[in-house]
């Protein structure tokens, strides 16, 4: 109960908190309690906040400072950065394009998403070129940088994942290498009148295996707890938040949960405020398997899903919010 009481009860975050140290320390025991804690976690809460990630801060003030002069650009200038022909997977997409599953409200954001570069590895040709953007020449080596960093992390906590499920550690690393992951840098414009709703993006779920989200520039982001309550989510300085998707939940039949989160407006007196978010969804390559793994498979939870790989599943999504025809 005290274990419980020391993950659960931060009430500065109101999810748990995990040391990545300790995954990594070469320890035994610590890197036991570490699997259990985060397993656990992802079974009650699906969500956690991460400390000692190995992302460096000086990394991310840069990634914030490059976001910013981004969506800083006039219209006419990011406009050249859009290419609908990919779907919103590369390059800039304009406000009011995408939308939650299940919602025909678009979301109140615009967003630049940067993939993956595997120019040693033959399935370089499966992924687009990234999007270079002329007027900003640190932008593009920043965004990189901070992929790699964002990957390197997850990967690790994806490791960490397997032990807990009772596979071999490095079960997801020959998925994940050179994998479909985005990092996408979002801008919810400040609010210049009554807005219709009070949410700036619309509950939903991430698509992918993991999410990995350095501290947004403003607050909003809110998960749906076990007992229906709306929870507000705020990272500490020196932490990232980390929550499953879909494909995880997916994959372990709904033993992990992919937890309901959305984004809402600031107070009134912070309207004028923007707001920038970097999650780093954590995709695989798209020919993985999600069929539910055979020990995720009881008579007390029955087969959930059907089979489908990570790319026919990627795709069926990105019909559903609006961003593929």
């Amino acid at each position: 109960m005290e274990l419980l009481c020391a993950i659960f009860c931060n009430k500065m975050n109101n999810i748990p908190v995990v040391n990545l140290a300790d995954f990594a320390s070469g320890d035994p025991q610590l890197k036991q309690s570490f699997v259990n804690q985060l397993g656990k976690a992802y079974e009650e809460v699906g969500f956690v906040a991460v400390s000692n990630h190995g992302i460096p801060d000086a990394l991310i003030t840069d990634l914030y400072k490059e976001v910013e002069q981004f969506f800083s650009l006039s219209a006419g200038e990011k406009e050249k950065y859009k290419k609908p022909e990919l779907a919103g997977q590369r390059g800039y997409t304009s406000f009011g394009t995408e939308h939650a599953k299940g919602y025909d409200a678009p979301d109140l954001k615009e967003f630049f998403q940067f993939g993956q570069e595997a120019d040693a590895d033959p399935i370089n040709g499966q992924y687009p070129s990234n999007v270079h953007v002329d007027e900003i020449p640190e932008f593009t080596p920043t965004l990189l940088k901070a992929y790699k960093a964002f990957e390197h992390s997850g990967s690790s906590l994806l490791q960490a994942i397997a032990l807990f499920l009772d596979l071999d550690e490095h079960y997801f690393d020959q998925f994940v290498h050179y994998g479909n992951s985005i990092l996408r840098a979002i801008y919810y414009p400040p609010i210049t009148e009554e807005p219709r709703s009070a949410i700036r993006a619309e509950q939903h779920e991430d698509i992918n295996l993991i999410t990995l989200l350095v501290g947004a520039s403003a607050d909003g982001l809110q998960i749906l707890s076990m007992q229906g309550n709306w929870v507000p989510v705020t990272s500490l300085p020196g932490q990232i938040v980390v929550n499953v998707g879909d494909m995880l939940q997916r994959l372990t039949n709904n033993r992990l949960r992919s937890t309901t989160h959305r984004v809402v407006n600031p107070p009134k007196e912070k309207w004028g405020t923007p707001r920038y978010s970097i999650p780093f969804f954590l995709h695989p390559r798209s020919d993985m398997n999600l069929a539910c793994l055979d020990n995720c498979i009881t008579d007390a939870n029955p087969k959930a899903y059907s089979d489908c790989t990570a790319g026919e599943y990627l795709d069926e999504r990105l019909r559903e919010i609006g961003l593929k025809q």
